[in-house]
């Protein structure tokens, strides 16, 4: 929204005699401008009922030029008032297909993306500051995102932030040349830089806002819960947070800058080989790409983005870090949706044709573990099995692995598992896909303006009353380190008897949420590292090549 020529005048002269009788804590607010002070200079957003917004908020300089595959320098001051009542752009990404259930295009796009958004109780004084982080595989996405309005977690008392970061190679690429221009020594994890700076303004300027910079929680779903993973185990990030919340994250090896590992190949001969595929003989030549063009190339040559061990913003993988008891010691909440592979099936190798021939697959990938591993996902049902073992194997085992870890290091830590299904899914098999909690932990529930137009929209009385209780739980959580809510159970931690919420069709309070899952996936991480392979999705009847050939001549 703008406002209009006086009303900005009254801003820029009335507003600032203002502020100076207010507290950071307390906006100047004229009508529906509301006007606050930050490190950079002044801002106007708008206040909608008892919420005021600001949006567009730049937190670093733009990354281009000479800046393009740089850390993150501060954001250049401005005089007078700057507006803050729209978004900025997500930051470039490629397109998605229309068919796909993710579709959800951005409205703008550019290199000049480094901003953020701020939703505030009117009365705020000290509340708990949620930093959220987006989700869409570090190459999609953007905080724009209808279905990523605070308003719902400011209702509640927080002061919700929300931020984009660098996608795709734009922000993830290592180079050879990228490492030797830095002085740390290190290239490849600019995404994650930009977070870092991201929640350094939040600790600079929470106040204005009637934040506590002292009690953040950093917020994350898919690959924005991977990047709270890589937040909790980066000293570049240390005392930033206070809390962590996780919504299916993954711990997944990933390339060290310059040696194979866990093979895979290192991120420095990753981007040799992107940057000669590109023609780009160096990295200026690769700063004279277009940005679009460079990210749509990139895509077209199967780029992965994901983070780099740098040793330095990223020292050890992520599952090495907690071995090492080196993560941060915060509180966590994380968890995982039943039916994550439903909409991710991409990653699934076709169901065998017989029972005889999965059985064989298993025990020939397994080894004495394959009973285990039976008894969880029987041949009885393959399809389901398949299902369940790959979700297992890429966030369940992920989330138990994180909370366990707090848990024994003596820290508040809380598991759930999203189980909600509603009529619209159930047609389309889609019940409890991966990201499907995202309108019920943001209040979007019935809202179908908010979803992308292929999402199946939950609405009604049960999921409105669903969502409900799950903002509350969240919010009481990012507050205390307890997530507690009125309309639901009390959540006990995961130290007390591998407690966990499963939120079915209502908040139900359980323990040890997939019997023998964490245990038997745990057992083989262990061993795949110790051979210094890779772990991620060479599961089931893919667990160990050959084995799906052989189980076939048991037909």
């Amino acid at each position: 929204m703008r406002t209009c020529p006086i009303t900005r005048l009254a801003a820029a002269v009335i507003l600032p005699l203002l502020a100076a009788c207010n507290s950071g804590s307390d906006p100047a607010i004229a009508g529906n401008a509301v006007l606050v002070s930050v490190t950079q200079g002044q801002i106007e957003g708008v206040r909608h009922d008892a919420i005021s917004v600001f949006r567009g908020i730049p937190y670093a300089a733009p990354p281009v030029g000479a800046l393009r595959w740089r850390p993150p320098q501060p954001a250049p001051d401005w005089d007078g008032v700057r507006d803050a009542s729209g978004f900025g752009p997500s930051c470039v990404q490629p397109d998605v297909p229309p068919a796909s259930l993710y579709f959800d295009p951005p409205q703008s796009t550019s290199e000049d993306c480094l901003s953020l958004n701020v939703w505030a109780p009117e009365d705020a004084d000290g509340a708990p500051v949620i930093v959220w982080i987006h989700g869409g595989s570090l190459r999609i996405g953007g905080s724009a995102q209808p279905f990523y309005d605070g308003t719902a977690f400011a209702e509640r008392g927080a002061v919700f932030v929300s931020i984009n970061y660098r996608l795709g190679a734009l922000g993830w690429l290592a180079h050879p040349g990228l490492t030797e221009e830095s002085p740390d020594g290190a290239s490849g994890n600019y995404g994650l830089l930009d977070q870092i700076a991201a929640l350094e303004w939040v600790r600079d300027n929470a106040g204005a806002f009637g934040g506590d910079p002292d009690n953040v929680t950093i917020m994350g779903e898919s690959a924005g819960a991977l990047s709270v993973t890589y937040l909790l185990t980066s000293p570049l990030a240390e005392d930033l947070f206070d809390k962590a919340i996780a919504q299916s994250p993954n711990i997944r090896a990933v390339p060290a800058l310059s040696e194979p590992a866990y093979g895979l190949p290192s991120a420095e001969t990753i981007g040799a080989q992107l940057a000669e595929a590109l023609g780009a003989p160096d990295v200026e030549a690769l700063r004279a790409m277009d940005a679009q063009a460079l990210t749509d190339a990139a895509t077209g040559q199967r780029f992965v983005s994901q983070g780099t061990i740098d040793g330095w913003a990223l020292p050890r993988q992520v599952v090495d870090a907690l071995e090492a008891d080196s993560q941060a010691k915060t509180p966590l909440l994380a968890g995982f949706n039943s039916g994550e592979l439903r909409s991710q099936r991409l990653f699934l190798p076709p169901v065998p044709q017989s029972e005889a021939a999965y059985d064989a697959a298993i025990r020939c990938g397994y080894d004495d573990l394959a009973d285990d591993f039976l008894d969880i996902y029987p041949a009885s049902d393959m399809a389901q099995s398949t299902l369940d073992a790959f979700r297992d194997a890429i966030y369940g085992w992920a989330v138990e692995r994180l909370v366990h870890e707090q848990s024994e290091d003596g820290l508040p830590a809380y598991l759930y598992i999203f189980d909600h299904c509603y009529g619209a899914a159930r047609e389309r098999d889609l019940c409890a896909f991966h990201a499907s909690e995202l309108p019920f932990v943001f209040g979007q529930t019935g809202n179908a303006g908010a979803f992308p137009p292929n999402w199946p929209v939950p609405d009604s009385e049960a999921a409105h009353a669903l969502s409900s209780a799950m903002i509350d739980y969240w919010v009481a959580f990012a507050s205390d380190g307890a997530p507690q809510s009125e309309a639901g159970p009390a959540w006990q931690p995961y130290s007390d008897g591998q407690s966990f919420m499963h939120f079915a069709s209502e908040p139900l309070a359980g323990e040890d949420p997939i019997p023998g899952m964490f245990e038997m996936q745990e057992e083989v991480v262990r061993r795949r590292r110790a051979q210094n392979e890779n772990w991620f999705i060479n599961v089931g009847v893919n667990a160990e090549p050959g084995c799906a050939l052989a189980a076939g001549e048991q037909d």
